[in-house]
């Protein structure tokens, strides 16, 4: 990828810890990696959003003490991060960069090397023919396990009844490369079985321990650079103490980045959505920017439904209700209840790391139900988007979880652009934001017809 520059990526920390020089090594080492810079508030991460709109980063990492990223902070940086410019979309590729303690942060800040994913394990189902290789362990059915080795095709294998020091192995011994996982959760443990009595994670101080359901209990530790879904788990992107989950991930595992709510989850979309974006179109996002893609649908979906949800900031866990679906909304299938979804989804999933570090999966033949390229001439542009399985090509992957499948297709620019001007597609009824294009899932494919949106647009104009 293109190095940042300057104008490109942010460093946003607290005066209070940047004056701290354990920390501030964090935030320098960032600044000086990504050629950024350093934004410093004194009271408010609020406090730097004048300087964010007039540099308009595309990467932004907010470098945080584990004192500081709570999930008041990560609902202050989901809207402060939609406030560079004047639309209702997400501005800037942002992360949240802490850790266990500073050394742990620094460990992560210097992580330069991509991550390809090539090894996948699971405590629940995922998609395994978007992967190079993986294990899921079933969190519903006792003892289910599906395999796939390189080169072979998934297989239905019997497991141990309790999977915890297995799945522990997938991180010290297998060295997995994604780490997935979903049902009951705290701050505290991760509850391996949803629907029958199996083990727990559990973290203290920064370490990871196993607990099976026979008592024995043991050390977890990973040190290959990883990232981490929790999708489907409550409370595992919450930052409440030293002994948080996250921080033992971050800390004991190798976690680099993940994502994760800040509050108990039942809707699902700001979480499971990141399998539709990053497993399930192996090699076409990075994991931030499947983050940003999943969230962008998300705000599309809440704002088409219901507009004057972009003035609501309800507390982290709230929502509102209401009684009348748009128009625009109902188009895209939302309902009443889906609006009180999404407006509860849309600032409480945290994504921990360096925005513009980059992993992603490695690619997958025959793993894209669609091809898409994005092509610029002279000031127009071009989505191109190919169907490669027929009248199926639009539709769910796999639907295991809450809210799956249907996701838009997004497609992000090379660079910000002024307003556009729309010259073909408009029955896809495309959303073109200053930098990126979103075309809402056709759910019904014809595979003879062509999907192309075409739009001119001139460079945006600086601090635009």
């Amino acid at each position: 990828a293109a190095q940042a520059t300057a104008s490109d990526y942010a460093v946003v920390v607290s005066k209070t810890t940047y004056n701290d020089p354990a920390w501030r090594e964090v935030a320098d080492a960032l600044a000086a990696r990504h050629d950024g810079q350093v934004v410093q508030f004194a009271d408010s991460v609020d406090d730097a959003k004048a300087a964010l709109a007039k540099s308009h980063p595309r990467f932004t990492c907010f470098v945080a003490t584990p004192a500081e990223a709570g999930r008041d902070f990560v609902a202050q940086v989901h809207r402060l991060t939609r406030l560079y410019d004047a639309d209702p979309w997400t501005d800037t590729q942002w992360g949240i960069l802490t850790g266990y303690d500073a050394a742990n942060a620094l460990a992560i800040a210097k992580t330069e090397r991509p991550l390809v994913v090539k090894k996948v394990a699971s405590g629940t189902e995922v998609a395994l023919d978007a992967c190079t290789q993986g294990v899921w362990y079933d969190e519903l059915v006792k003892g289910k396990t599906v395999e796939k080795k390189p080169a072979g095709k998934p297989s239905l294998g019997a497991g141990p009844a309790d999977t915890t020091r297995a799945l522990a192995d997938t991180l010290s011994d297998y060295q997995a490369d994604l780490f997935v996982t979903s049902g009951h959760a705290t701050e505290r443990d991760w509850q391996i079985g949803f629907t029958y009595r199996n083990g727990s994670f559990r973290s203290k101080a920064g370490k990871m321990y196993g607990v099976a359901t026979s008592g024995e209990r043991f050390e977890i530790a990973s040190d290959n650079p990883k990232v981490y879904l929790p999708i489907g788990n409550c409370l595992m992107g919450h930052i409440d103490g030293p002994d948080a989950m996250a921080l033992a991930w971050m800390n004991s595992c190798g976690v680099r980045q993940m994502a994760g709510y800040t509050v108990p989850t039942w809707y699902g979309y700001g979480g499971w959505g990141l399998l539709d974006y990053f497993v399930e179109q192996p090699g076409r996002y990075t994991l931030s920017e499947a983050f940003i893609a999943n969230h962008q649908a998300l705000l599309h979906r809440l704002y088409a439904a219901a507009p004057q949800t972009q003035e609501a900031d309800p507390p982290p866990g709230g929502s509102v209700r209401v009684s009348k679906v748009a128009d625009a909304g109902q188009a895209l299938h939302v309902t009443a209840q889906d609006v009180t979804g999404l407006l509860h989804d849309r600032d409480v999933v945290a994504f921990y790391g360096d925005p513009a570090w980059e992993a992603r999966m490695a690619p997958a033949p025959g793993a894209l139900a669609y091809d898409q390229t994005l092509t610029e001439l002279g000031g127009v542009y071009t989505l191109t988007i190919t169907p490669r399985r027929g009248e199926d090509s639009f539709k769910p992957v796999n639907t295991n979880g809450a809210q799956r499948g249907w996701r838009p297709i997004v497609a992000f620019l090379p660079r910000r652009i002024g307003p556009a001007e729309l010259i073909a597609g408009g029955d896809l009824q495309p959303l073109i934001a200053d930098d990126f294009v979103l075309v809402p899932n056709p759910r019904e494919c014809d595979p003879s017809r062509a999907y192309v949106v075409k739009f001119r647009a001139p460079p945006a104009k600086s601090h635009e």
